[in-house]
């Protein structure tokens, strides 16, 4: 898979960070905090390089992934909720210990950046060890992702390991998501989940994530709520 992306570089003090982001808007991309649980709306397109730069945090683990998507429009299929807030996303590996206080003022430091094209290895791809369902609920698994909230972005922290493996569940809404809709009216609901069973949450919440594929065309400013 080639994903293109845009690299950026950012220093406070003595220190310099490494941000990289889609090279194109996730236009159909929305995750809503709902204090107890988070949801995810996305498109065909949005599942699927979702899913690459899930792979690429991975394979990353001295650099945070932000995908900007607080200010997207939201999906006909979302029904809004008293209280809920639109929320960027970063991906990051634990060993980098980043603390996220201080990204509100890396965010605001981030130029252009480069434009690159990165070429991800495959799903099941040999050489890459999978963390088996029995593994997962070992009381020593550490392959879990943890999360926090700063400045209007999620913070989602793992090992490659986590990262990798969970990628999936985006490219099977990606691909499986499209031809499920049209063939059930009654029902057009396809989804999956971060499920709280499934031995990745440690400190972290669910994340609902459903495929839509109607949309408003309307933008809100940044950090705005809906009505």
């Amino acid at each position: 898979m080639k994903l293109p992306v845009t690299i950026h570089q950012a220093r406070l003090g003595s220190t310099e960070f490494k941000v990289i982001r889609p090279a194109r808007p996730l236009v159909h991309a929305v995750l809503i905090d709902h204090d107890r649980h988070l949801d995810a709306y996305l498109d065909q397109d949005a599942a699927q390089r979702i899913g690459g730069l899930w792979r690429l945090a991975a394979s990353s683990p001295r650099s945070l992934v932000h995908l900007p998507m607080r200010a997207n429009p939201a999906p006909f299929c979302e029904t809004p909720e008293e209280g809920t807030r639109q929320l960027d996303l970063v991906l990051l590996h634990h060993s980098l210990q980043f603390a996220p206080s201080r990204w509100k003022e890396i965010r605001g430091r981030l130029g252009p950046g480069r434009p690159r094209t990165v070429t991800l290895p495959g799903p099941g791809q040999a050489g890459e060890a999978v963390i088996g369902d029995e593994a997962r609920h070992y009381r020593e698994n550490r392959d879990l992702f943890h999360q926090h909230v700063h400045a209007e972005t999620l913070f989602m922290t793992g090992s490659a390991k986590v990262f990798r493996d969970t990628a999936r569940l985006f490219l099977d809404v990606a691909r499986n998501g499209p031809g499920y809709v049209p063939v059930h009216p009654d029902y057009p609901h396809f989804c999956t989940e971060f499920h709280s069973n499934a031995g990745i949450l440690g400190d972290a919440r669910e994340i609902h994530i459903e495929y839509c594929d109607q949309w408003d065309s309307r933008p809100r400013p940044t950090g705005s709520r809906r009505p």
